[in-house]
């Protein structure tokens, strides 16, 4: 464990926690569940912290769409690979063979459940070393200019930067006067294979909440 500690940039004093902390629960009664439960909310709590100490002037939607894509599964994951973790996974027979060290949601998991196992073995301030060090290339590369866009144009350029097919909206009912009408628009996402409803004042105020609830579901992936 001492390579894997090394690795992580924190040495524990109590290794049966990181143990722990690395075990799934089809290997043992005593696994993460419980500190990766503490870990998620540790993590959203410091990603936030940073977040609203480096970017003062960014309003809290903007913050919210930022930390989203920071503390996603699929950005755990990643942490995951560069960590080296999955080869330090302990899982059950069944769970080893069907490739468990290598699935996105085990090992992002794993990543909540060791910073879970830092602030018991430690205190926050060592939660936030570590995160500071896991996340610092995605901390350099954030870039608040890209979250003033709006959502219609941030959605338009993920779904092309991964080549996806561009969003369609529906405008599915108008209702009310001329002067106070509600327009009601659906998002279709084929990546999502899902279409995302709102609602607003204007046909362009409807698309632009449509196609925030998509971005930010794309965002959790």
């Amino acid at each position: 464990m001492a390579e894997l500690e090394l690795t992580l940039g924190y040495c524990f004093t109590d290794t049966a926690l990181l143990d722990q902390a690395l075990t799934h629960r089809s290997c043992a009664a005593k696994h993460n569940e419980r500190l990766e439960f503490l870990g998620d909310s540790l993590l959203n709590m410091l990603v936030s912290d940073h977040l609203y100490r480096r970017f003062p002037d960014l309003d809290e939607g903007d913050l919210s769409r930022i930390r989203a894509s920071l503390v996603s599964g699929k950005t755990l994951a990643k942490v995951a690979g560069e960590l080296g973790l999955g080869a330090y996974l302990r899982l059950g027979v069944g769970e080893r063979k069907s490739g468990g060290n290598r699935r996105a949601s085990t090992l992002a998991d794993a990543v909540e459940a060791i910073l879970g196992a830092v602030y018991l073995d430690a205190d926050i301030s060592a939660c936030r070393d570590c995160i500071e060090r896991w996340f610092s290339g995605r901390f350099a590369t954030l870039d608040p200019q890209a979250s003033h866009k709006d959502a219609k144009t941030r959605l338009q350029e993920y779904l092309q930067a991964r080549k996806q097919p561009l969003p369609e909206y529906v405008v599915q009912a108008a209702e009310g006067e001329d002067h106070q009408q509600q327009f009601t628009v659906a998002c279709h996402v084929a990546m999502l294979n899902t279409a995302f409803t709102a609602s607003g004042t204007s046909r362009r105020k409807a698309e632009q909440a449509a196609a925030a609830q998509a971005l930010l579901q794309l965002e959790k992936q």
